[in-house]
């Protein structure tokens, strides 16, 4: 629920607004039950990312880290009981909007390790693990949309796990991330699963992109160049969006929608706005869409709050300026596929480095606490 009229309009426009945060002291502080309450959150994502900064905060993780110390607990088996806890956690705070809206919403969502990410057997192990571990309904277990993770992605939606994919950049892994989904949908169904209890997003991420082409056209630096800045992310993500209405309108899905499966929605990712010139509401206002899922950094929910100017569907109508743009972004001489195959291996290597200094710190946290 929210008395913000901006909030209200993305919700009234098909949109769920989910936080792309969580902490032990926004859960102990109450804080996460106010946003979700007040704020017009109806979900959660976390990432490597969020749980190192989280844990490098770490006075509210004390208590845990002694008694995980104690026990003689090692940092890999530390880190995963910190995390699953707080996603626990989390799912208790949101199982009320999760009842409420059939499962579609109240979702809290986890990433396997990073390091996993080439890793197909592995992926599909932890995914489980976490899974069983967090032990609610309302848990999304993200898996990147690596080449090992789509195989990774059919497996862990066949078993009835609800999954969000995360790390898409390009159009093409985009709808090759829509076909695992069905395909594991399709393994579900001869298993004999309720497909009405499997739910997926699929997280295109958008600032990143524009972050990229932004620095290509400056090196190009011609005015045709500098007319292009700021218009790749956008673009990308509205032809993605097209890409998803396609796939949902084939014989394959409705014959699995006739069975109650649930159309996997996209997730716009990456939504905060890094170019201080832009506005800071564009990768939410501009990509306003039915069934849809837009997942903020709380600094960005807090603009949207205080200036989104929501104006309904910003998306459908649009593909033929959008392809327009990426064509002339290629005639610069941009590779597309050299900026997105870039970004996934860059998506990669920041949520390996960022694991790597939460083990860091909790390794040392561990030995202070013995």
């Amino acid at each position: 629920m929210t008395d913000n009229n901006n909030l209200q309009a993305l919700a009234n426009s098909g949109v769920s607004v989910w936080l792309d945060d969580l902490s032990r002291a926004r859960l102990t502080s109450g804080n996460l039950k106010d946003v979700m309450e007040n704020s017009g959150v109806v979900g959660v994502t976390t990432n490597p990312s969020i749980f190192q900064a989280a844990l490098s905060n770490g006075d509210s993780y004390a208590a845990q880290v002694a008694e995980l110390a104690q026990a003689g607990t090692s940092v890999d088996d530390a880190v995963f009981a910190i995390t699953t806890q707080d996603v626990r956690d989390a799912c208790d705070v949101f199982r009320p909007i999760y009842d409420a809206t059939g499962g579609k919403d109240g979702r809290v969502s986890i990433e396997v390790d990073p390091r996993l990410a080439h890793q197909e057997a592995e992926t599909i192990d932890q995914a489980k693990a976490l899974y069983a571990a967090v032990d609610r309904e309302n848990v999304m277990i993200k898996i990147p949309a690596t080449i090992a993770g789509l195989p990774a992605i059919t497996a862990v939606i066949a078993e009835g796990i609800s999954v969000n994919v995360t790390l898409i950049f390009s159009l093409e892994r985009y709808r090759a991330v829509m076909n695992a989904y069905l395909e594991g949908l399709e393994q579900a169904r001869e298993a004999g699963k309720d497909l009405s209890t499997i739910w997926s997003v699929a997280s295109f991420f958008v600032s990143r992109v524009d972050t990229e082409i932004d620095k290509r056209l400056d090196a190009i630096g011609t005015d045709e160049a500098t007319a292009l800045k700021g218009k790749a992310a956008v673009a990308n993500a509205r032809l993605a969006y097209q890409a998803y209405e396609e796939v949902f309108l084939t014989a394959r899905w409705e014959s699995l929608a006739a069975e109650g499966a649930n159309k996997q929605r996209p997730l716009w990712a990456s939504t905060g706005v890094k170019n201080p010139d832009y506005s800071d509401t564009m990768y939410v206002t501009d990509l306003v869409a039915d069934n849809t899922v837009n997942t903020m950094p709380e600094k960005t929910l807090q603009a949207v709050i205080d200036h989104g100017d929501i104006r309904g569907d910003a998306v459908t109508g649009t593909y033929a300026d959008a392809a327009a743009v990426l064509d002339d972004i290629a005639a610069q001489g941009i590779s597309y596929t050299e900026v997105t195959d870039l970004l996934e291996e860059e998506g990669v290597e920041k949520f390996e480095a960022s694991w790597a200094d939460l083990l860091g710190d909790l390794q040392a946290a561990l030995d202070a606490a013995k």
